[in-house]
């Protein structure tokens, strides 16, 4: 659950703060007063893409912090930082964070549906997507995707082996010139760095070697040298500790202090033979580099990339160069992958269409909620023969199909679905396909797209139930929605100084009954209006009350239950 949010120069906003509610928490107020930009804000703290537009001008970074509630009553802080060059940090409870780690953290607290979601609707490409997250197979769509990867691997194997012998001579001498030149070098893991090490050795060896011998001098070789010295300072010590017992302790480390400067000027006495300044040996170190590098301008960058595609022409070479007992081998694993990830597919197949049927009954319920009880859908999953046409994703065509209006023909839903329809159906697919994680907070960016009159009164009343299970974040247009929430802010922006600033409010009582009335009338907003808002607002609390006495009951009888059990 969503507690608080700080947003700092982030676009419109310069300084804004809010302490969200649990249930329904609904943001309205004018189109470009900044409501997406907070819902973006929160996307940054999941995870998502930072780029230097989003920082406010004249500033040189931009700053969301919110703290998040987890489902086992602890608290998670999670702090962006953006700068005004693009750069940007994550850090968890004061922690830096990678991107990944931000992301993973952003999947578990915070799920946002935007306002453009619902397009993904009218692109049939995407609805297998849509059905695989209600049915959440996750077992069945790794076990396709690792024996399509296994099968491409084959696949491609096996036709480099078939080319033609045009062909197939043109890449056998291109592949074997640049493994030539590879392996002419014979470039070892890490010989780069070991290299780049030994090179700034050599060529500061006479720097080293007077160092060293001046070092040695000063802690041993001298008659006035620290290790000398120190036998005085010890005698001294001894006399002292004679006397008074508190110098005992310094005594008793002579001999460790000794061995450790003895071990030092020992070091520095054969570190100096070990130096090697003559020119050849710097000359040969750079011709060594000059050569690596050389391979790293060509197929790297870096060296490892050099080595990886040492391998990989290898392989090809072999591939290439097959025999025919080698082209029936490749063959043979072609199948056998080919088979294995029919077989997969085949699996997959069989749990979507149980999955399809589950999910059109259950769209066609929670679309009779959300004022379309005439609708039917139907979503269709055939398996598709091509082999072009195979993905990771496995072997199926699926499409989802619509019928308004009793009476007319179930057709493409990409084709004949109006705005309003395609946002209500995106909301019902979104419920069907949400956890049951009380502590995660649901992000909706203008859902009621579209919509109006009966039909937004009845997403309100969805999002209002919605709202009892999780915490839900809602920006809306819509006075039928607003007047369900729990909680109430409106945003507005103001130009200060030639510079617009974006304010954000809690609103209660009479200053949420101007805003829906706002919301219904625009700016002229008469006693009859605010009648209206206010008659909105008491309907709500209505709706709410029954269905705290329902949950009341609910409870009741299930304790009853369990007594006489």
């Amino acid at each position: 659950m969503l507690r608080f949010l700080s947003v700092r120069h982030l676009a419109v906003i310069d300084l804004l703060e809010v302490e969200f509610e649990p249930g329904l928490n609904v943001l309205t107020g004018e189109t470009g007063a900044g409501k997406s930009v907070l819902v973006e804000a929160i996307g940054l703290l999941a995870g998502g893409r930072a780029s230097a537009d989003l920082v406010r001008t004249a500033e040189d970074h931009a700053n969301v912090q919110a703290v998040f509630e987890t489902s086992d009553q602890r608290e998670v802080i999670v702090r962006r930082e953006v700068s005004a060059q693009g750069r940007s940090r994550a850090f968890i409870d004061d922690t830096l964070a990678t991107s990944a780690a931000l992301r993973d953290l952003g999947a578990k607290l915070v799920e946002l549906h935007g306002q453009h979601e619902h397009q993904a609707l009218t692109d049939p490409a995407e609805h297998v997507g849509l059905l695989d997250a209600f049915a959440a197979h996750p077992d069945l769509l790794a076990a396709t995707t690792t024996r399509f990867d296994a099968w491409r691997l084959a696949a491609d194997a096996l036709d480099r082996s078939q080319l033609s012998e045009r062909e197939k001579r043109a890449r056998i001498e291109m592949a074997s010139f640049q493994l030539q030149e590879i392996e002419k070098v014979a470039p070892r893991a890490g010989e780069d760095d070991s290299l780049e090490t030994e090179r700034n050795l050599v060529s500061s060896a006479d720097r080293l070697e007077r160092l060293a011998r001046e070092a040695y001098l000063v802690l041993y070789d001298d008659e006035s040298s620290a290790l000398a010295r120190l036998a005085v300072a010890w005698k001294r010590l001894s006399e002292l500790a004679a006397i008074d017992a508190r110098f005992q302790q310094y005594v008793d480390q002579r001999n460790e202090i000794k061995t450790r400067l003895e071990d030092v000027s020992y070091f520095l006495r054969d570190y100096v033979g070990t130096l090697d300044a003559s020119p050849g040996r710097l000359q040969a170190l750079e011709d060594r580099l000059a050569a690596l590098d050389r391979l790293r301008k060509r197929y790297g960058p870096a060296l490892a990339d050099v080595l990886a595609r040492r391998d990989a022409l290898r392989a090809e070479l072999t591939e290439l160069e097959a025999s025919e007992e080698q082209i029936a081998i490749l063959t043979e694993r072609e199948r056998v992958s080919r088979n294995a990830f029919r077989e997969a597919a085949a699996d997959l197949t069989k749990a979507r269409v149980k999955a399809s049927e589950r999910l059109a009954i259950v769209l066609t319920r929670d679309l009779a909620d959300l004022a379309m009880p005439a609708c039917r859908i139907e979503i269709r999953v055939a398996p598709v023969e091509d082999p072009n046409s195979w993905t990771r994703l496995g072997s199926d065509a699926c499409e989802f199909f619509f019928s308004p209006n009793p009476g007319e023909e179930l057709r493409p839903l990409a084709r004949i679905a109006s705005g309003g329809e395609l946002s209500r159906l995106m909301l019902a697919l979104r419920i069907a396909t949400l956890a049951d994680e009380g502590s995660r907070t649901l992000i909706f960016d203008e859902v009621d797209a579209g919509i109006g009159g009966e039909a937004a009164d009845a997403v309100g009343a969805r999002l209002q139930a919605l709202g009892r299970a999780h915490q839900v974040l809602c920006v809306t247009h819509l006075a039928q929605i607003a007047a369900r929430a729990d909680a109430h802010f409106q945003i507005n922006k103001l130009v200060r100084a030639g510079r617009t600033h974006t304010t954000l409010s809690r609103l209660d009582g009479a200053g949420r009954e101007a805003e829906i009335g706002r919301m219904i009338a625009g700016t002229s907003v008469s006693a009859q209006v605010l009648a209206s808002a206010r008659e909105m607002l008491e309907a709500r609390r209505r709706s709410e009350q029954k269905a705290n006495m329902q949950k009341t009951s609910r409870s009741e009888a299930k304790a009853k239950g369990k007594q006489r059990a």
